[in-house]
């Protein structure tokens, strides 16, 4: 059963007529077969009105939708050999991250990301995307691997944020997170970051420096979640919708403001209405800015690194 959100409604009433007549007996479909392929143009047509006007809020109930392809989808149709890569060494592993070794279009790279579960077991195991400190501690530890012996970087983003526990607290996050935003600004590797469905904070910032920074194009990326917004400025978390529109999180956004580099496009409904065809799509993208990327000496790209992200936020000063 497909799970359809609010404002997919009349998308879902065509669709189950379209099930319902395509379950009638082979003797029978010829005759309904022109109302299914009536039907059929018109679930696209509606698709393309609503998907066309979608709000910020709407835009972040499609990126958290429970369909939605996570890393280790990405990883398996993009990749082969992939080699999953345990432990940070110190503490323990953390499954809410995974990363590795994988070939990628011929290409030996290392890859990372968040990874959430679909169901209520998967998500517990995998601490429903929320990194503690091991997590990202196994992401640098891949990371200086992957410098070590000059293989590119390819980063997957798709979290609510970091952990806020106790015992998180109490095992560093903050440093974890601080250090991997230090020694990702100086990697002498191409990276590749990719936000593919919740970009939260800091938990999405610690995977985040790279060359080139991607957004699918129904992903959010922001400092804090709408509702968590809604929280501290009207005390409301029910006025999510109006925080999300105030915080400027949407790939359109973000592009606009020069946070992000390309905005990669989503299948018409989503990516989990066609999660191969949007592997494809972004395995097109990414392919793109790697062979851009390994063209350029380690020092400039450095030093591009360094200069692209000291223009984020700039302001000016005005004598009053």
């Amino acid at each position: 059963m497909r799970d359809y959100l609010e404002f997919e409604k009349p998308v879902a009433e065509l669709e189950k007529k379209i099930e319902k007549l395509k379950s009638y007996p082979p003797e029978k479909i010829g005759r309904v077969s022109d109302e299914i392929r009536r039907l059929e143009e018109k679930v696209v047509e509606i698709q393309k009105e609503i998907f066309s006007r979608l709000t910020p809020w709407q835009k972040t109930q499609m990126a958290r939708h429970s369909d939605r392809p996570y890393a280790l989808d990405y990883i398996n149709s993009l990749m082969t050999d992939f080699t999953e890569l345990h432990g940070d060494r110190s503490f323990g592993d953390d499954n809410s991250i995974v990363g590795g070794i994988a070939k990628f279009e011929k290409k030996s790279v290392v890859v990372i990301g968040h990874q959430k579960g679909r169901t209520t077991k998967e998500n517990v195991f995998r601490n429903f995307g929320m990194p503690n400190p091991e997590g990202y501690r196994k992401a640098l530890r891949l990371m200086k691997l992957a410098e070590k012996f000059s293989k590119p970087i390819i980063t997957l983003i798709d979290t609510p944020g970091a952990y806020p526990g106790i015992g998180a607290e109490e095992r560093g996050q903050a440093e974890a997170i601080a250090r991997n935003l230090m020694e990702m600004s100086h990697l002498r590797v191409p990276i590749i970051v990719t936000v593919t469905g919740e970009g939260g904070s800091g938990g999405a910032l610690a995977l985040g420096v790279g060359d080139r920074v991607l957004m699918l194009e129904y992903s959010i990326y922001s400092v804090i979640s709408p509702e968590g917004c809604a929280a501290i400025l009207w005390n409301d978390s029910t006025k999510a919708p109006d925080a999300a529109d105030a915080i400027k999180m949407t790939a359109d956004d973000l592009y606009r403001f020069g946070v992000i580099d390309e905005i990669v496009k989503e299948p018409l409904g989503g990516a989990h209405r066609d999660a191969r065809e949007m592997a494809k799509t972004l395995g097109e993208v990414i392919l793109r800015h790697l062979n851009e990327l390994q063209a350029m000496p380690a020092d400039e790209l450095i030093k591009k690194r360094y200069d692209k992200f000291r223009k984020l936020g700039v302001f000016s000063e005005q004598a009053i």
